[in-house]
């Protein structure tokens, strides 16, 4: 299937958010009551939606979305075909192409195609010969139109429902911000108004990219880094956004997931990503507008519940089972108080999970998560304001060579004090942050400067962070209800690895 070339097109932008709730039925009448929704008149509308696509997923590896919307009920349907086409995956903020046919039934018309670009996408039908159904919407929409007085118009819909596939079904909860007239910020004033009472997650995914999950079992599986093609033409400002863009949407992809999953790696892979932007936003410090950067306070205490859940999943999963069988030895009192100390470990985890969740609703979390998702679309706006955006000439593969050659010296410098312990401290950080820029700036950087950075920095990271895991473990076991013995074995082996890194 040849990629459709770029040509005018029908453009829907949206702003799209998850409403991480644990009653959704309230959410109509508390939206109604927003100040940006107060006394507008709501619509209902009942949605099923059909999404096609071919037995290889043509449509999906392009990303295109084909679908057969029924509105209203079976008995006097209204039937729409929608096409979309060039949706980005790693932001709210999606700007793609849309072509919507008024169809007299449920089957899919090849003419209602015409003005779109599908006849170049598929010249000889072959495609649309071998679509069939893959998985079924249904929600009810409520939907508010906002008109402003700067001539900016903002459909607002609230969408209930499950995507269905054979038997699986996942729920659907979300807001959708359609921009109808004037600018994308037009989207951003009133999703932070809703934000200020309601619970709110930025989310990177449609529910065409939901349902093709669920049925590949797929969905709320951890996203790992994803590291961008970057190329030495790029100019900086953009080569900023798309790094940071990627790495934020790591961070909010996984906090989606964690709503649903008890995966430890989701926790783990979504403070990674909040690492990785932060790490990147020092890295990047001097080409960004320091006043223009939000604030992240309101995301500390989401920040602390999660890393103490995964201080528990890390003692409970990884560093404790492999010294089960040294500590035992054989005693059965000593299998016993090891047994009781691992189920107070995982009871301990489970109610963390909950807390983490609660953390998530708090409408401050999705507040900070939107102001920075608006900040990183006005990144390019932004160029002229930093120090290194000003030199219009700049090698992007100096700039960027220089920059981890600054943190690889403030590296060294944390090694020579290595010796006390909140240095050592320093050097699990500095090697983490120069792990993760390398990653990121791979294509940009010297080949043996990226090879030898990066395998020392990987090298400090696990020898170090070997010795605080069991050290940790020790602390948390300490806080239960265990043999006391159990807890001085632990602090004999933290401080015997300590002693060897």
């Amino acid at each position: 299937m040849k990629p459709h070339p770029l040509a005018p097109r029908s453009e829907e932008i949206e702003l799209k958010l998850a409403l991480p709730t644990s009653d959704p039925s309230s959410l109509a009448k508390r939206l109604a009551q927003t100040p940006a929704l107060a006394r507008r008149p709501a619509s209902r509308q009942q949605l099923h939606n059909i999404y096609f696509d071919t037995p290889e997923q043509l449509l999906r590896q392009q990303r295109v979305a084909l679908r057969l919307r029924r509105i209203g009920s079976e008995v006097q349907p209204q039937w729409l075909q929608t096409l979309k086409t060039g949706g980005r995956d790693d932001s709210a903020l999606s700007q793609r192409g849309e072509w919507e046919t008024p169809v007299p039934n449920d089957k899919l018309s090849l003419k209602a195609l015409k003005a779109t670009p599908w006849s170049s996408m598929d010249p000889d039908g072959k495609v649309f010969r071998a679509l069939s159904p893959c998985f079924v919407t249904t929600f009810e929409r409520t939907s508010w139109l906002v008109r402003r007085r700067d001539g900016s118009e903002v459909e607002v819909a609230l969408d209930v429902g499950q995507i269905v596939v054979g038997d699986q079904t996942t729920p659907v909860c979300e807001l959708e911000l359609e921009l109808k007239a004037g600018p994308s910020a037009a989207l951003f004033d009133i999703a932070q108004q809703i934000a200020r009472t309601i619970a709110v997650l930025p989310s990177t995914m449609s529910k065409a990219q939901r349902g093709f999950a669920l049925a590949q079992g797929t969905l709320d599986l951890p996203l790992h880094a994803q590291p961008q093609a970057l190329a030495s033409d790029l100019p900086l400002p953009a080569t900023v956004q798309r790094v940071l863009r990627e790495m934020f949407s790591q961070f909010t992809v996984n906090l989606n997931a964690l709503c649903s999953s008890d995966e430890p790696e989701v926790v783990h892979q979504a403070r990674v990503g909040w690492r990785r932007f932060k790490s990147a936003m020092r890295l990047f410090k001097p080409a960004l507008a320091s006043e223009a950067v939000p604030s992240w306070q309101a995301l500390q205490t989401l920040w602390i519940c999660l890393g103490e859940l995964r201080d528990l999943d890390v003692a409970r999963t990884e560093t404790l089972p492999p010294l089960a069988d040294v500590y035992v030895a054989g005693d059965d009192r000593r299998a016993q108080a090891w047994q009781a100390m691992t189920q107070a470990l995982a009871q301990a985890a489970e109610l963390q999970r909950k807390a983490v969740r609660y953390a998530l609703q708090a409408p401050a979390v999705g507040a900070s998560l939107l102001a920075t998702t608006q900040w990183l679309e006005s990144l390019p706006a932004l160029s002229g304001a930093g120090e290194a955006a000003a030199k219009p000439k700049i090698s992007l593969r100096r700039w960027t060579k220089g920059r981890i050659l600054h943190l690889h010296d403030q590296l060294q410098r944390a090694l020579r004090d290595a010796d006390k312990p909140d240095h050592l401290h320093r050097v699990r950080i500095l090697a983490k942050r120069m792990r993760y820029d390398i990653e990121a700036l791979r294509p940009l950087l010297p080949k043996r400067l990226t090879q030898r950075g990066y395998q020392r920095a990987a090298n400090l990271q696990a020898s170090l962070g070997a010795s605080r895991d069991v050290m940790q473990a020790a602390v948390l076991v300490a806080k239960l209800e265990v043999d006391r013995g159990l807890v001085e074995f632990l602090r004999g082996v933290a401080a015997g690895r300590g002693r060897q890194s």
